[in-house]
């Protein structure tokens, strides 16, 4: 038996007209109140900061990079691009500053207790206090065969180029002791330097310098740089300098390759070689302590300044191009204001230090013998005591702190050696500048930007700024020039169009107006000119058998004007 289950239709009915009424109701209350229920919801979900968060205007200010001068711009619509651009800036430094939250990476410096100096802590406690990653970044290869040794960091630090004085090359990745290549040339190297990329180095041989890839492929044999001694890399310009054994200075750009330049610096051998990372201008040391700032523009110095009284050993810039450091062999240091070109202070070392660097944080590190001493901003201040050292087995060749990381590097001769000093390098990179991680295809990417940004060689100056600035009295000094050599100047008025509105002082419409006035101008000229030619030419009026190309002979006959007239006896 089956059991089926009935709706009572009355009962639906009410419950159908109950929901109507409620509807209505909420409907009409809705309509009633509806101000008084935003005003409400408004209040309860209004926010106690309202718009974004104000960022301090010292951090937008580092990433401001100038404005445009709108004053003389007197183009409607030029202006206005001009104004909207400059608001696209400012939102940009804005967006920048404002991210500098996601920077998590802090740098930090050693911090000794009261009574304790940071130059008597040892590497050996340094690397028990980090942790394991950080520990491995102090290691030590001992290489007693082919030393001393020139090193080279990547621009991203993740690559290092050994070169060894009797001929031994390797390429490796430092941190985790991967090779790239390994290769003996069978005769003396005198410097090593990494190029745009890891797949290309430069060794400085004993006659020219040799460019390999990352497998010690030979690719190019510079000739043209006969017997270099040092080398250095400009990323921005895509130029090799070098310096040669008889003190030539020369440019080679590795993107055509094409030598830039060969500057014969007078200044016998060339054997101390820096770079301006602001402006790429090169810095050479010379015997008599004069220190020579080139450009490959111009065969003559830029600069001469005279730091010391002895031989010059070593020049470092820091990042920013203002403070130069140098050491001669009296034994001093000095630091100098490359906008005044004046000393600011002077450090008496125990011995003449025999290579200086800079690092990213503006740590200086200068090495004495087998003493490495490592300052902490020794150009604002006057340190009184060094910030590290750090003592080796045998005399350092050469130092140079990996980018990015708080390792110092150091060539030895019997070897290498890095070693941790905390607070040297950024704690955080731009990964569109250089990036330590990038892969294959983002290094083919940037290696094309790259290129299609390359700066020329012409525009390197020792102001940057100047590139962009409006040369006027080159106008004035062509004037002067054109006055003394025709003895006055003939004054043109020109033809400025009124201006009009309704975009009828488009660039288009005063051209053309212009060429109207030049046009007219030209026609009156021409009709002027012929009309004098027709007043030469036509006979006058008054005598119709005079003739200018006859005259009367006696016998009154008229005869033809000719070469031999003047001898013939006249009326």
């Amino acid at each position: 038996m089956t059991t089926r289950y009935f709706r009572d239709q009355s009962s639906e009915l009410d419950n159908s007209e109950e929901v109507i009424k409620v509807k209505e109701k909420r409907v009409n209350l809705k309509n009633s109140s509806d101000k008084k229920f935003r005003k409400k919801s408004n209040d309860a979900k209004s926010d106690p900061f309202p718009g974004a968060a104000p960022i301090p205007d010292e951090k937008v200010e580092l990433h401001k990079r100038g404005s445009t001068n709108q004053t003389d711009v007197t183009n409607v619509k030029l202006k206005g691009k001009l104004i909207s651009q400059e608001k696209k800036y400012e939102e940009a430094a804005g967006q920048a500053a404002r991210h500098e939250l996601f920077l998590t990476e802090e740098a930090g410096f050693l911090e000794a207790e009261e009574g304790e100096e940071t130059y008597t802590i040892h590497q050996s406690e340094i690397k028990n206090h980090v942790d394991i990653a950080s520990a491995r970044k102090q290691f030590e290869l001992n290489l007693k065969q082919f030393g001393p040794y020139r090193m080279n960091y990547t621009r991203n630090g993740r690559y290092l180029l050994l070169g060894g004085k009797r001929g031994h090359v390797a390429a490796f990745e430092w941190n985790t002791k991967k090779l790239l290549c390994e290769i003996n040339v069978m005769e003396s190297v005198n410097d090593v330097r990494w190029l745009h990329t890891e797949n290309m180095f430069a060794v400085a041989q004993k006659k020219w310098v040799y460019v390999y890839d990352n497998q010690g492929v030979e690719l190019h044999c510079l000739k043209n740089m006969h017997q270099p001694l040092r080398l250095d890399y400009l990323p921005y310009h895509f130029l090799l300098v070098s310096t040669t054994n008889e003190g030539f200075l020369h440019y080679l750009d590795i993107s055509i390759g094409k030598n830039i330049a060969s500057i014969r610096t007078k200044g016998r051998r060339l054997n101390v070689l820096a770079q301006n990372p602001y402006n790429a201008i090169m810095l050479t040391g010379h015997h008599n302590g004069t220190v020579s700032m080139w450009s490959p523009n111009m065969k003559e110095p830029l600069v001469q300044m005279l730091c010391h009284k002895s031989a010059i050993r070593a020049i470092a810039v820091d990042k920013t191009g203002l403070y130069m450091a140098t050491s001669g062999q009296d034994g001093k240091m000095k630091i100098f204001d490359i906008r005044t070109y004046r000393p600011l202070h002077a450090y008496r070392v125990m011995s003449s230090p025999s290579n200086l660097k800079f690092s990213q944080r503006g740590l200086l590190s200068a090495t004495c013998s087998n003493i490495v001493e490592v300052y902490r901003d020794p150009c604002r201040e006057i340190q009184k005591s060094p910030y590290l050292i750090h003592k080796l087995a045998h005399p350092a060749e050469t130092i140079e702190f990996c980018p990015y990381e708080d390792v110092l590097g150091i060539g030895r001769d019997d070897g290498f050696e890095s070693i941790l000093v905390p607070g040297a390098g950024e704690p955080n990179y731009d990964s569109m500048e250089s990036n330590p991680y990038r892969s294959k295809s983002q290094r083919r990417e940037w290696e094309i930007k790259a290129l299609m940004e390359k700066i020329q060689p012409d525009m390197i100056t020792l102001d940057p700024h100047q590139i962009s600035a409006v040369d006027r009295v080159t106008a004035q000094q062509l004037r002067k020039d054109k006055e003394e050599r025709m003895g006055f100047v003939k004054e043109e008025k020109k033809f400025e169009p009124k201006f009009k509105k309704k975009g009828r002082s488009s660039a288009g419409n005063i051209e053309k107006r212009k060429q109207v006035v030049k046009d007219s101008e030209l026609r009156d000229k021409i009709k002027k000119d012929m009309d004098l030619k027709r007043k030469i030419t036509e006979q006058p009026k008054d005598d119709e058998n005079s003739n200018p190309y006859t005259f009367e002979v006696s016998g009154g006959k008229n005869v033809n004007r000719s070469a031999l007239s003047r001898f013939v006896k006249k009326r």
